[in-house]
């Protein structure tokens, strides 16, 4: 079984009070145990390496039902946020994550930067690659992007001995194209080079390769000088679309 690395250090952040959390947790524990798949969750908990029982909701299906839990709910402001997803995260199963990932990412734009210790949470519990990419490009990437000054708690992240921390800081500048932050995405990749874990040497091969979609030049010629450094897996995945 794949290693699942998890924080302890770290105080998981207060639950705060919101009428809407308590709607939408009402309606999301009651529909979603209606559509459960006891079969079909077997598979899914396997795909996922055992990180979290399943009720066995394929996503398109799960996503119609979160609509369906949302109908009529006012929008979220951060408070609210916050509580959904810890409310969220305390149940066991992997698509209660799911639901307050979603819920998240929908309202990204309501977070403020006081909201990165709760993503911090989030990333460093029950952590798996299927919550953990899209709060990080989703969410904590949407953060740094509004409040240059969280560059200081990414620096952080970057050497922080959870992998799931240092992966969420590779990949939160993956979707800000020409808005990346160069010096930094590559200062990152050196500084995790040698990194013997899968998930995070797959991660700079892939933040690489998407950010040579705005600009192979720079990725190929930061190739040219490094490669020696970075394993050939993450070689390959950066250099997948450009080649060599």
């Amino acid at each position: 079984m794949v290693r699942v690395m998890t924080v302890t250090a770290a105080t998981p952040p207060d639950v705060t009070r919101s009428a809407l959390a308590d709607t939408v947790l009402a309606r999301v524990t009651a529909v979603f145990p209606a559509a459960a798949d006891p079969g079909r969750a077997g598979a899914m908990r396997a795909y996922m390496k055992d990180v979290a029982p399943f009720l066995g909701i394929p996503t398109p299906a799960r996503r119609a039902l979160a609509r369906t839990v949302l109908a009529g709910t006012p929008r979220p402001d951060e408070a609210d946020g916050t509580a959904v997803a810890l409310r969220c995260w305390a149940l066991p199963e992997r698509e209660y994550h799911y639901f307050a990932v979603d819920f998240l990412r929908r309202h990204a734009g309501r977070l403020s930067s006081g909201f990165l210790p709760v993503a911090r949470h989030l990333v460093t519990t029950v952590p798996w690659w299927d919550t953990v990419d899209l709060l990080a490009a989703h969410v904590v990437g949407g953060l740094v992007a509004a409040d240059r000054s969280l560059t200081e708690d990414m620096d952080a992240w970057i050497t922080d001995g959870d992998l799931w921390l240092v992966r969420t800081a590779l990949l939160h500048q993956l979707t800000r194209k020409e808005h990346t932050d160069t010096e930094r995405l590559f200062t990152y990749c050196l500084l995790q080079s040698g990194h013997p874990d899968f998930f995070i040497r797959k991660a700079i091969g892939w933040v690489l390769r998407e950010y040579a979609k705005t600009d192979p030049g720079a990725v190929r010629a930061f190739l040219a000088r490094e490669r020696g450094r970075f394993a050939p897996l993450t070689v390959r995945e950066a250099l997948k679309n450009i080649g060599a």
